[in-house]
């Protein structure tokens, strides 16, 4: 299998993590705009390429598939998933197997208030939102609602912007420099959770599930999580899932209250948290072998142990600037 991961940034250990089950069979291939990605020099090989909003970026990467003679690419950057998704056609074309969900659902996933919509018409459970101010003043005389709250950009990633707002006034004040973000319920007193899934580029189907609770949490994801097993998640995950057009890797974050769980975001990519799921032995990069050598997988849940702590630390590369 030859891998091209796209918008490599900082997810070494996700690639040293492939390259470990990979081996000498096949080679990963990576690409960002910048020589100072600290990513891609964990891969075989490198390409520095355009911006994702260029006009050339697209031909530029199926151009390397061609040239590197890839079987399936992915992005590590929310904003590209929608891109790959697009192109999906074009990648197929050359026999390149795209990790990315439908248009569709491409669209409802970076769209966190078309989400809630969506999950509330296929009545899954999942955190009140309000698109607006004047909606959520309704809800707040209605006492659907009350305060604290959380507000995050509708088309945000990695909880850039995302905080807890306490008073009116506050609220008031952030929309008007924001009216982009949308207002949910404080979940403060619900147990953060995460899963990593993975879904059968041939089937359709969930396959993998690897669950865990978030320990600590830093900018942009979890920092410390702890590994548990729940039917009842399972189930409840896979029934929602079903109502979306998924393939390969997911990220979905979700709150457990009072023996109920509750969809939040899907991140339609690896998530930073995967790498705790791989150090438990769910490997999904086995997974998507089977998929490019044509061979559906059967399903397979609870093949990991509770209990296994991951805790995330800061590493570095280090290279001559003439090798860069």
């Amino acid at each position: 299998m030859n891998i091209l991961f796209c918008s490599a940034g900082r997810r070494c250990e996700l690639l040293k993590d492939f390259k470990k089950t990979m081996g000498e069979i096949g080679k990963i291939i990576a690409t960002d705009i910048s020589v100072t990605a600290p990513a891609i020099y964990m891969a075989d090989k490198y390409y520095i390429v355009p911006r994702i909003d260029d006009d050339n970026y697209i031909p530029t990467i199926l151009d390397i598939c061609k040239t590197e003679e890839i079987q399936v690419v992915t992005t590590l950057i929310d904003p590209e998933i929608m891109l790959l998704a697009k192109h999906r056609k074009e990648f197929e074309e050359i026999g390149v197997k795209v990790l990315a969900p439908c248009e569709d659902t491409a669209r409802i996933c970076f769209d966190k208030y078309e989400m809630y919509q969506y999950l509330q018409q296929h009545d899954i459970k999942t955190v009140l939102t309000y698109g607006d101010i004047k909606s959520f003043k309704n809800g707040l005389a209605e006492n659907k609602i009350k305060f604290p709250v959380f507000v995050k950009p509708r088309n945000g990633s990695g909880s850039v912007g995302a905080r807890k707002v306490a008073d009116m006034e506050s609220l008031e004040n952030a929309m008007l420099k924001d009216p982009s973000l949308i207002i949910q319920e404080f979940m403060g007193d619900a147990l953060d959770i995460d899963a990593d899934i993975y879904v059968d580029i041939l089937s359709n189907q969930v396959v993998s599930l690897f669950s865990k609770k978030k320990l600590e949490s830093k900018i942009g994801g979890a920092s410390k999580t702890v590994s548990f097993k729940d039917e009842k998640l399972n189930e409840f995950l896979c029934r929602a899932l079903k109502v979306f057009k998924f393939s390969g890797p997911i990220d979905v974050d979700l709150w457990y209250r009072n023996g109920e769980y509750y969809l939040s975001e899907i991140n339609p990519r690896f998530g930073g948290g995967y790498l705790h799921a791989y150090g438990a032995g769910v490997d999904f990069v086995k997974l998507i072998e089977n998929n490019v050598n044509g061979i559906e997988n059967e399903p397979s849940f609870g093949n990991y142990d509770s209990d296994i702590v991951m805790m995330m630390y800061d590493s570095v590369v280090i290279k001559h600037i003439a090798d860069l």
